[in-house]
């Protein structure tokens, strides 16, 4: 049994005689994770409530300067490439790193509640409910149903958060100490406080060759799409075709509520943050006692193909649809290539890429975009800014193939619509086992193997590429949300006119 599904592309035409608004960005009024990401080796969450809204919004004022926008990002950026260039690391050796932090902030409609502000012309029923009131929806584990049901998060999460601050940059005692100076801002630890900590959590990039792996071990990040207007995506590498700034930044053309926008709203972001679990020796022995097998393949070839089909790239980002039976690391790293792809060859056999392939599922390409009378997938699209966190796999682990201790991604991602974003995406494809629509009837894709959850989680086609409509049975499930929140990313002008005034 499946729950009913949105229609697949809905069309929204903006209202007649609409005034143009906003039709260059302000590099300088946008926080910069949103669109050039906050450079990091490490990154800290710190989730808080307020307790003083006067002295609240007072400290804001001291806190305002310390966040760093798009422009100072990538003045950031440039300064990190030049600093390569000249001090390339020696090999074997550890990279000489710039001493960088950057700071952004976003808020909860529980948190613009507390402070008395109208948020509702936000208009984003996901982000007025918040992800608590969505976990059921999401098919995140829980007990009970509708008002009642509580997700199986952490227990920090089940309570009301009001904001989170965003802390990136090269080590942990950097960012440590910025983040104590925002403590001291607002009076933490002292005797009036404007705030309380909820919980932190903290990601760190993976070690030496790991780096931009997710823990599964597959290069992640890559399919961010290009904008346009936007200086570095100018010329941006083949691939999906850039989409208009508003489908990630609020008050800008592809933003469908752009005209409704208050000047506050304008120039921010939805944040989705989803703390996600990974049963990394539990995945590893499932590909390995499920591996394909073929002449001159080894067992742990067959368990690689096997991996790769289920995401959909492999561990070095060569994407499947470009090389399918054997890796070509070259592929992976190269920008020109990796995401060049468009599931276009030999799709209604699977003899590619599955259906239900994770890369597949998350952004259908052609799948969806080729097919009379579809329009442009553009408006469905996210700026992923994740980063890991916990310990590599133990020998312990690899020998008792079971998780002992906590790991996985802590996800965020960025658009101007979650209701078409992040939950469509995972409502509408990922959790459906009959997307994407183009497969024939006797190869039913099955959800998405890495991401999926609900009740139409049993099975997927196209595992093996030779007998696509064979069906690999799922016996587990290797991503456990364990929290999450919805939360809105003001710009610089919101900020210090409309928040902290």
């Amino acid at each position: 049994m499946t729950t009913p599904q949105q229609p697949l592309l809905p069309v929204v035409q903006p209202p007649p005689g609409s005034p143009p608004r906003l039709d260059s960005l302000k590099l300088d009024n946008i926080q910069g994770d949103v669109l050039a990401g906050l450079p990091k080796k490490t990154e800290t969450l710190y989730f808080f409530v307020i307790t003083d809204t006067d002295k609240f919004r007072h400290d804001l004022r001291s806190f305002n300067p310390l966040v760093k926008t798009v422009a100072q990002v990538l003045v950031d950026r440039k300064a990190i490439r030049e600093h390569k260039r000249k001090y390339p690391p020696m090999p074997g050796s550890k990279p000489n790193l710039i001493p960088l932090v950057g700071v952004n902030i976003a808020f909860s409609h529980f948190g613009f509640k507390k402070l008395g502000i109208d948020d509702k012309k936000l208009a984003d029923p996901a982000f007025l409910a918040g992800q608590r009131a969505d976990a059921e929806g999401l098919h995140d584990k829980g007990t009970g149903t509708g008002p009642s049901f509580v997700p199986d998060w952490e227990q920090p999460f089940k309570s009301e958060i009001h904001g989170v601050f965003l802390l990136a940059g090269d080590s942990r005692a950097t960012v440590d100490k910025k983040l104590q100076e925002i403590k001291t801002i607002f009076g933490v630890g002292g005797p009036k406080p404007s705030l309380k900590e909820i919980t932190s959590v903290r990601g760190d990039a993976r070690p030496g060759a790991q780096s931009a792996h997710e823990h599964f071990g597959y290069l992640d990040g890559i399919s961010n799409p290009a904008i346009k207007g936007f200086a570095p995506d100018a010329n941006p590498p083949p691939g999906p075709a850039p989409i208009d700034a508003g489908v990630i930044v609020t008050g800008h053309p592809g933003d469908e509520k752009q005209n409704d926008r208050e000047d506050w709203q304008v120039d921010g972001s939805f944040l989705v943050f989803r703390y996600l679990f990974q049963k990394v020796p539990e995945f590893n022995n499932f590909v390995f006692e499920n591996r394909l097998k073929g002449p001159g393949l080894t067992d742990q070839e067959g368990a690689d193909l096997l991996g790769a089909r289920l995401i959909g790239r492999w561990k070095s980002g060569a994407p499947l649809d470009i090389t399918p039976f054997i890796d070509d690391p070259k592929i992976g790293t190269d920008p020109n290539e990796n995401n060049n792809f468009h599931f276009t060859a030999e799709t209604e056999v699977q003899k590619l890429c599955p259906f239900a392939a994770h890369v597949r599922k998350t952004l259908p390409r052609a799948d969806l975009e080729d097919r009379p009378g579809n329009p442009s997938i553009a408006r469905f699209r996210i700026m992923r800014r994740g980063i890991q966190f916990g310990p590599e796999v133990t020998e312990k682990e690899k020998m008792a193939k079971k998780t002992s201790h906590g790991r996985g991604l802590i996800f965020i991602c960025y658009q101007s619509s979650i209701a078409n974003g992040f939950q469509f995406i995972q409502k509408n494809w990922v959790d459906n086992p009959n997307f994407p629509p183009g497969a024939p009837p006797t190869q039913r894709p099955g959800v998405d193997p890495i991401l999926g959850q609900g009740p139409g989680r049993d099975k997927i086609s196209g595992h093996n590429p030779n007998k696509p409509t064979d069906t690999l049975e799922l016996t587990d499930e290797w991503i456990i949300p364990r929290g999450g929140e919805y939360f809105f990313t003001p710009s610089l002008k919101g900020l210090r006119e409309r928040i902290a005034a």
